[in-house]
């Protein structure tokens, strides 16, 4: 263990170091602006949920986000995050649902990966989360440049070749909510299949606002 979180520090460490040591002005892409996001998605109907405080913005360093709840007759209401980062150049970086998740009271019980075919196969990460007595179902991946990455170790080794190869480090943090609801007999298996048929529909719209 204490090998793993030395290789991961240094891995940190060096996309710092490769990050600060390019002094070429960075090529930021044109992307349509999440306001224009879609909030109906197959036969999902969204809203916007309330904007996040400034301090909380800030803390993210996200340049654009967007936060809305998508409803479905027939399964429950779940909730979509995409924060956007332009440039992770300036100490600006995403966020790991990993920490931020149990920063805000919700543990873990089950963690791993699902492949879900949007066109192409794609891996993203699958928790089940818990905070007293409520559950919910978590699929996040990060998302640049045409790709999806479920380790956050593999997006920071991306990061630093594209900052190289294309003098970009923009990306993304792709996040979908499922609430498991045990007193109307949901299952864990049941939000997963929800979340991923959302998920399916929702990628190719990703793709207009998450610059390939």
């Amino acid at each position: 263990m204490t090998s793993r979180l030395l290789i991961v520090a240094l891995c940190f460490a060096g996309t710092s170091v490769a990050l600060a040591r390019s002094s070429r002005s960075e090529a930021v892409p044109d992307r349509r602006s999440f306001s224009t996001f879609p909030m109906q998605v197959a036969t999902w109907q969204g809203q916007r949920a309330p904007d996040f405080d400034a301090a909380i913005v800030r803390e993210l360093g996200v340049d654009e986000y967007l936060n809305a709840v998508y409803d479905n007759p027939a399964s429950r209401a779940l909730g979509l995050y995409v924060g956007y980062y332009a440039s992770q150049r300036q100490g600006d970086a995403i966020h790991s649902p990993a920490n931020c998740l149990p920063g805000a009271g919700w543990q873990p019980v089950e963690t791993g990966r699902v492949t879900i075919d949007v066109g192409r196969p794609i891996e993203v990460n699958r928790w089940v989360i818990q905070k007293g007595d409520e559950r919910q179902l978590v699929l996040y991946w990060y998302q640049s440049h045409g790709r999806v990455v479920a380790s956050e170790y593999a997006s920071k080794v991306h990061l630093v070749l594209d900052a190289v190869r294309l003098n970009r480090t923009d990306a993304a943090l792709v996040r979908i909510i499922q609430p498991i609801g045990a007193a109307t007999g949901d299952s864990a298996i049941t939000a997963e299949a929800a979340a991923v048929a959302f998920a399916r529909s929702l990628f190719p719209i990703l793709e207009r606002y998450i610059p390939a």
